[in-house]
């Protein structure tokens, strides 16, 4: 039987504030985290996701804090990530309340770094971020840091690298579609679904209820992730879910 599906919301986090931008950029403000966070757990998200966008590229700590707020009004798994340079980071985050942590720029300097989270603190925790950016020539590349940093590394490639690592999840941004409100990537989630056996979380583009269904039943994806239709209001999580599961996609947790 396959695994149920999951919507996860995302709180994009920048000087202590919900954000949203497209294609990571022309950042606008979307809220404070923790109200944020407790509507979507009541509104029924599955999981929801954390990530402070400036830590690694302002070369300074996770706003512990905002982790910690975040965690005490919320009842579902919550993934954190931003800033995360090695297991003593890994290990604040879990400590301030985080299921699962993301990690990005540094497992791409240095691969090792999943293994030994993995190994410490379980595959469960290890969640990888890839931001990929479609290449000219076909294909897309690891970006990091934000978004401004090219890395040279093929994603499908990474991917499997990172898979052999050892990691629970991979969560799977375009930069290309982020914020655009057209679409996932179809042809990238369903590229690296096919190469790994790890769990895809879907990321960057969600605008419509048919873009949910088609990276489930096209892009080979495990979760989808959206940031802009929850903000906004265009969709509640209960519309997403009852509209998935008319499409034949089965759905975590029941909606009213």
């Amino acid at each position: 039987m396959p695994l149920a599906k999951r919507i996860i919301p995302c709180l994009d986090i920048d000087a202590g504030r919900v954000v949203k931008g497209v294609k990571f950029k022309n950042i606008r403000d979307a809220g404070a985290p923790a109200e944020t966070a407790q509507r979507y757990d009541e509104d029924g998200a599955d999981e929801l996701v954390f990530l402070d966008i400036t830590a690694t590229s302002d070369g300074r700590d996770i706003l512990l804090s905002a982790v910690r707020e975040v965690a005490e009004n919320v009842r579902i798994p919550l993934t954190v990530g931003g800033g995360v340079r090695n297991l003593d980071d890994f290990e604040l985050l879990l400590r301030a309340g985080a299921d699962k942590v993301s990690i990005n720029s540094a497992a791409v300097a240095a691969p090792s770094l999943l293994g030994e989270c993995s190994r410490r603190f379980g595959t469960q925790c290890v969640v990888l971020a890839i931001d990929a950016r479609r290449k000219s020539n076909g294909g897309w590349e690891v970006v990091t840091h934000g978004g401004r940093k090219n890395s040279g590394k093929d994603v499908v490639h990474w991917a499997s690298q990172a898979e052999a690592e050892g990691i629970g999840e991979i969560l799977l941004t375009s930069m290309d579609s982020d914020g655009t409100l057209d679409g996932y990537d179809i042809l990238l989630n369903a590229a690296v679904s096919k190469k790994v056996k790890t769990p895809i979380i879907a990321s960057g583009g969600a605008g419509a209820l048919e873009h949910l269904a088609e990276v489930f039943l096209h892009g080979g994806a495990d979760a989808a992730l959206a940031a802009s239709i929850f903000h906004d209001g265009v969709f509640s999580i209960a519309e997403v879910k009852n509209y998935l599961s008319g499409c034949g996609v089965e759905m975590r947790r029941e909606t009213a």
